[in-house]
């Protein structure tokens, strides 16, 4: 049995393809940019979150060592 399509079914086959093929292509941007954004977003966070450790460390740094206490022991009370 040979099937035979009008013209009209062969174009519009052809055209639900190509609009299927640009949507799959649009689909496939979107999601590139949503994961370079995130990228970025990732980038930014670990910079802003290195540089709140690089100044904690250099305040650090800077900062005096509190003064050390001589603690002498408790002597034994139960003697007297």
């Amino acid at each position: 049995m040979i099937v035979t399509m009008n013209s009209k079914e062969v174009l519009k086959r052809r055209a639900e393809a190509r609009f299927r093929q640009e949507e799959r292509a649009l689909d496939g941007r979107k999601a590139m940019t949503e994961y370079e954004a995130q990228v970025l977003a990732i980038r930014e966070k670990t910079a802003r979150l290195k540089a709140l450790r690089l100044a904690k460390e250099a305040q650090a740094q800077n900062e005096e060592p509190p003064p050390k206490t001589k603690v002498w022991p408790l002597k034994n009370r139960g003697n007297r």
